[in-house]
C-alpha cells in the first residue's frame, strides 16, 4: 500500500486523538450512573447495527462491476435501492409507530440479512431483490432506531441536553471507529485475505444477527400512536398536516433530504472519481480514511453540542458551505492540474487532491448526523416520528433516483456540481429555521412572561 494513504490515515488519527484527549470540563456533560447504562447498551446495539451497514459499503459497487455489469446496469440496482426506501419507508416508519419500534429494529436486522445473501448470486434479478431488501432496511435505520432511543430516554426521564451525548457518541462510535475498523476488516476480508468482495456481506449479517439478538434480550417496546383508531391512511394525513402545519419541521426534511441526497450521491461517485483511468486505489483503506473524518467531525460536533449557547441552526449553515465547496473539488480539480490519460498504476495528483476533499466532506458530515439528530428530537412530534422522518426520505429517494438513472447521461463533474448547488440550497434553508426558530422561541418566552404577570392571559398563536 503507498506510503501516501497511510500517512494521510495517521495524520487523521493523530488529529482525532488529540480532540479527543484534549476535552476539558466545559466539552463534558454530568450524567447519571442509570442513564450511563441506558446510553451504553445503546451504543452497543447501534454499532452493531452500523457494522451490519459500513461493512457493506466498500465493496458494494466492486462486486457488482466483478458479476460483469456497467455502470448503467449498477445504477440501476442502486435506484432499486432507493426507490424501495421511498415506496416501503414510510409503511414501514408508521408501522413501527404503531406497532412497535423495538419490533421495526428487529425487522431492519432480518430484513438486512436477506440482503446480505443476495449479494452470492450473480444473477440481476436476485441482486435487484437484495437492493430492494437493503432498502426496506435502510428506511428501518434511520428512524426506528432514533424514535426509539428518544422515546425511551423521555419515557425514563432524563434530561433533554443528555440526547445530543447520545446522538454524538453514536455517530463518533457506530459512524466513526466501528466504520474504520469495518473498511479495514472488509479490505482485509476481501483483498488480504483473498475471500473476495462477498466476504463482507458475509461477516455484516453475523453482526446484525448478534446486535438483533440483544434488541431481543434487554429493549422494552415503544410506540408512537398506538390507539386502534388510527389506520395507516390516518397516520399519513396525520405526519403531512405536521409537515405542511410547522415552517420549521418543512424546513427541516428539506434540508435534510438536499444533504443526504448530495451525500449518497457521493457514495456512488467517488470510486469513479477517485479512479478515472482504472486507477489501482486500496476501496477498503480509503473507505476506512472516510470513516475516520467523520469520526474527527462528530467529535467536533459533541465539543459544539457540549455548549448550551451555541445552536445548530447556526453552525450547521457554515457547515454548508463548507461541504459545497469541498464537492466542487472534482469540478475545479481538471482546471487547476492537468488530467492523465495513463490507465491502471497508482492514485494521481488530481484524485490526491480530490481525496482530501472528499474527506473534509465526510468530517462535515460526521457534524451533520448528531446536529439533524437533535434539531429533529427538538422539532418532530413524538406520536408520529418515524413516519415524519421517513417522509422526509421521499424527496430524498427521488433526487437520488434521478441522478443515477441519468448516471451515464451527464459527466461526474456535473452531478458534483449539482451536489454542491444542493447543499448551498440547505445552508439557506438552514439560516431560515434559524430564523423561524428563534421567532417561535421569542414567542413562546414573551407568553410565558406575560402568564406570570396575568393568569387570565390566553396563549398566543404559535
Amino acid at each position: 500500500m503507498e506510503t501516501f494513504y497511510i500517512v494521510f490515515f495517521g495524520f487523521l488519527s493523530l488529529v482525532v486523538a488529540v480532540l479527543e484527549l484534549s476535552k476539558g470540563s466545559k466539552d463534558k456533560i454530568s450524567t447519571s450512573s442509570a442513564f450511563n447504562s441506558f446510553k451504553n447498551n445503546y451504543l452497543v446495539v447501534y454499532s452493531l447495527m452500523m457494522a451490519g451497514d459500513w461493512l457493506q459499503g466498500p465493496y458494494v459497487y466492486f462486486l457488482y462491476s466483478q458479476y460483469g455489469f456497467d455502470k448503467g446496469d449498477i445504477g440501476r440496482l442502486f435506484i432499486a435501492g432507493f426507490g424501495s426506501s421511498m415506496l416501503f419507508g414510510t409503511i414501514v416508519g408508521s408501522l413501527a409507530d404503531k406497532q412497535g419500534r423495538k419490533r421495526a429494529c428487529v425487522t431492519y436486522c432480518i430484513t438486512y440479512i436477506l440482503s446480505c445473501m443476495t449479494k452470492h448470486s450473480p444473477q440481476y434479478k436476485v441482486l435487484m431483490l437484495g437492493r430492494i431488501l437493503g432498502g426496506i432496511a435502510t428506511s428501518l435505520l434511520f428512524s426506528s432506531f432514533e424514535s426509539w432511543l428518544v422515546a425511551e430516554h423521555n419515557k425514563r426521564g432524563f434530561e433533554p441536553q443528555w440526547l445530543s451525548l447520545t446522538f454524538s457518541k453514536a455517530i463518533f462510535l457506530g459512524n466513526g471507529l466501528v466504520a474504520i475498523i469495518c473498511g479495514l476488516f472488509a479490505n482485509m476480508l476481501a483483498d488480504n485475505l483473498g475471500f473476495g468482495p462477498v466476504a463482507p456481506f458475509d461477516a455484516a449479517a453475523c453482526f446484525l444477527a448478534i446486535g438483533m439478538a440483544v434488541i431481543l434480550s434487554t429493549w422494552s417496546e415503544n410506540y408512537g400512536d398506538p390507539s386502534d383508531n388510527k389506520d395507516l391512511i390516518t397516520q399519513f394525513k396525520g405526519a403531512a398536516l405536521a409537515i405542511a402545519s410547522d415552517e420549521k419541521i418543512a424546513m427541516l426534511g428539506a434540508i435534510q433530504s438536499l444533504f443526504e441526497g448530495s451525500m449518497y450521491t457521493f457514495v456512488f461517485l467517488w470510486t469513479p472519481a477517485l479512479s478515472p483511468n482504472d486507477e489501482d486505489i486500496p476501496h477498503g483503506f480509503i473507505f476506512a480514511t472516510f470513516m475516520l473524518s467523520s469520526m474527527l467531525g462528530s467529535s467536533i460536533a459533541s465539543r459544539l453540542m457540549a455548549r448550551p449557547t451555541l445552536k445548530a441552526e447556526s453552525y450547521m449553515q457554515i457547515v454548508f458551505v463548507i461541504s459545497a465547496l469541498t464537492l466542487l473539488l472534482p469540478v475545479l480539480t481538471p482546471l487547476l492540474v492537468t488530467p492523465t490519460a495513463v490507465k491502471g498504476g497508482s492514485i494521481s495528483l488530481a484524485g490526491c487532491i480530490q481525496l482530501f476533499g472528499f474527506c473534509t466532506f465526510e468530517a462535515c458530515v460526521g457534524i451533520f448526523w448528531p446536529s439533524i439528530m437533535k434539531m429533529r428530537s427538538q422539532y418532530i412530534p413524538e406520536e408520529a416520528r418515524s413516519t415524519i422522518m421517513n417522509f422526509f426520505r421521499i424527496p430524498l429517494n427521488i433526487f437520488v433516483c434521478v441522478v443515477l438513472y441519468n448516471v451515464n447521461a451527464f459527466p461526474i463533474t456535473v452531478m458534483f456540481g449539482m451536489c454542491s448547488i444542493f447543499l448551498l440550497v440547505a445552508s439557506i434553508l438552514q439560516r431560515r429555521l434559524m430564523t423561524v426558530a428563534e421567532a417561535h422561541r421569542s414567542k413562546s418566552e414573551n407568553w410565558t412572561s406575560m402568564k406570570e404577570r396575568d393568569p387570565e392571559t390566553e396563549p398566543l398563536s404559535m
